[in-house]
């Protein structure tokens, strides 16, 4: 079993076109840190000029006078604060674009490599941790970038710049000062190692805690209509409990990283304060070098107690790196690059067609002709299998066994996309985006048609309507077309159908949730646009197919009887008792029922 990559080096893998920018911030990082450990030296410089004067460390390399000692340190301060604060203008200006530029390609990406999987991948992986994958866990990576990154460096460079300046300042001194570093380093990764699954699991409660508000807010209505409220506030309060548990075990680990790390920091700084003092007491150390040396013991020792927060950071950062880079590195299905038949008719035919959910059959040997320009229903109890020979002729999903070819193509071999773009598709609950009405209309077009647009909603019995609203259609549809009726929504989905004149148009449901007036302008609409175009109706209601050349009932996922409405009525069979059911005549009939 191969070693796990770990999620760092996954980000710097898919992070590849910003490396650059990485590496300048990191140089950036770098010189701040330089021009920011110096201040304590020129302080112990200070010293050494006010206690030595022309003996000091100035005065040996040329600076005889004292007050020109100080007015070359003064100068030098000046500059070594200047380029302190530019090179961390830098660095921050760098670093936060740089955590802003990958924040929006690893959101961009999750979500095109979602769209380009199947519909069960988000039905399966629930809507609501998908949500909290794509923004919490996006951002907590953006927060890492953003400070994170530049922490780790400088109190990496930290370490580095103070113990090289100790050891060539007062060797026999840096080893005692520096004794709390391996110390603290060892506690800091054994907290890591702690704290990893811990907040693993706090991201995974997170997303079933956003996953139960995000069920629970599209469902309020029913919520409220069954006063489901209390039972509902338990389920919500049981998610947040959990999410609260998991981020109480990891703050019990990270909260105690300081307090440890703190007398770790004692311990050197005592070192420094006794031993160095010792040392120059018996004039063995100069009193400059030794109140530079104390200075920058809290400057190396006292940065690690930010080890506490870097590697909180760090590692709830890392549990959402393993979670995006799993979903993006998920495998995508196979997709065909074959081209449609031109131009396209919209013949489909299904040969021996057969699949399963889960081992569940859902369709078995299923043949079915759809010729071009005809008018095909489905018919069938839940679960006969209707839909779900929508979906296979969709490519949502592929056959277990079988074939389907459209216009005499097999669909395996075509291009997903250039098959939808010939079939107008609509659903029982369409779905319409925050836009206006002819967004929705011209829904996926980058230069829509005006004219089309309006064309189409003339077809689908939507113009009368539209144009009393406020703004006609320029009208705002709200939230998944909350500001319009369920038939208005049905219409300006038929409409959008229409607006890309496709070769086969399918209909799923399409009138099973709207009134009685809804239903026959559909049936009107249908009545006009199906005229040689090939249309296929999945239905419940019989009265929705009963104009259409072929009816096909489905039942147990198989096709049982075909016919016209009339002549499935005098066989007396499955459509038939499905009319009498629909019509009333087996209230008539108890015994029968």
């Amino acid at each position: 079993m191969s070693k796990p990559v770990h999620p760092l080096r996954r980000l710097f893998t898919y992070a590849r076109p910003y490396r650059a920018s990485a590496v300048l911030a990191s140089v950036w990082s770098v010189l701040n840190k330089l021009f920011d450990v110096l201040p304590e030296l020129l302080i112990g410089v200070a010293v050494d000029i006010v206690v030595n004067q022309r003996d000091s460390f100035l005065a040996k390399v040329g600076i005889a006078d004292p007050l020109t000692q100080l007015l070359w340190l003064t100068a030098i301060t000046v500059a070594v604060w200047a380029l302190e604060s530019w090179f961390q203008f830098l660095y921050e200006l760098r670093w936060r674009n740089l955590a802003q530029d990958v924040q929006h390609e690893l959101r961009q990406a999750a979500y095109e490599h979602v769209q380009r999987m199947p519909p069960q991948f988000i039905e399966r992986h629930r809507s609501g941790r998908l949500m909290a994958l794509l923004n919490e866990d996006v951002n907590q990576v953006e927060r890492f970038l953003n400070t994170g990154a530049n922490d780790l460096i400088q109190v990496f460079m930290s370490s580095i710049l103070v113990s090289g300046i100790f050891f060539f300042m007062a060797p026999e001194l840096a080893l005692l000062a520096l004794l709390p570093v391996p110390l603290i380093l060892y506690g800091a990764f054994w907290f890591q190692r702690r704290l990893a699954p811990r907040y693993a699991a706090v991201r995974e409660s997170a997303g079933a805690l956003s996953a139960r508000l995000s069920n629970n807010l599209g469902g309020m209505a029913t919520i409220q209509a069954y006063t489901a409220e209390a039972t509902e506030s338990a389920h919500l309060k049981a998610a947040s409990d959990d999410f609260r548990a998991n981020n109480a075990e990891a703050i019990r680990f990270s909260a105690a990283i300081t307090p440890v790390i703190r007398i770790a920091v004692l311990l050197g700084f005592i070192a420094t304060l006794l031993y160095g003092g010792w040392l120059t007491l018996r004039g063995e150390l100069g009193v400059g070098t030794y109140s530079a040396l104390v200075y920058l013991t809290q400057r190396l020792l006292w940065p690690l107690t930010r080890l506490a927060d870097i590697t909180d950071l760090y590692n709830r950062s890392m549990a959402s790196v393993r979670r995006l880079m799993d979903l993006l590195e998920s495998p995508l299905p196979a997709r065909a690059s074959g081209a449609l038949p031109t131009p396209a008719r919209g013949a489909v035919r299904f040969d021996a067609v057969s699949f399963a959910y889960d081992g569940r059959p859902a369709v078995r040997e299923v043949s079915l002709d759809i010729p071009a320009g005809r008018t095909i229903a489905l018919v069938g109890g839940t679960g006969s299998g209707k839909s779900t020979l929508l979906k296979l002729l969709l490519r949502f999903n592929d056959p277990d066994s079988g074939c389907i070819r459209f216009d005499g193509d097999d669909i395996a071999g075509i291009d997903p996309m250039l098959l939808r773009q010939a079939i107008g598709y609509v659903a029982q609950e369409p779905f319409l985006t925050d836009g206006s009405v002819a967004d929705n209309i011209a829904y996926g077009v980058a230069s829509p048609d005006r004219a089309r647009i309006e064309s189409a909603a003339v077809a689908a019995e939507a113009d009368a309507f539209i144009r009393a609203m406020p703004a006609a259609y320029d009208s705002p549809v709200g939230e998944r077309g909350s500001l319009l009726s369920g038939g208005q929504r049905q219409r300006i989905a038929l409409a959008r159908a229409l607006y890309r004149d496709p070769a086969l148009l399918i209909l799923d449901e399409a009138t099973s949730a709207v009134d009685n007036e809804t239903e026959a302008a559909i049936q009107r609409s249908l009545a006009r646009v199906s005229q040689g175009r090939t249309t296929l109706v999945v239905a419940h209601r019989l009265s929705t197919v009963r104009h259409a050349d072929v009816i096909h009932v489905m039942d147990a996922g198989r096709i049982v009887e075909s016919g016209s409405h009339d002549e499935l009525l005098s066989r007396d069979g499955a459509y038939a008792a499905l009319w009498r059911l629909q019509t009333g005549e087996l209230a008539l009939e108890p015994s029968t029922a």
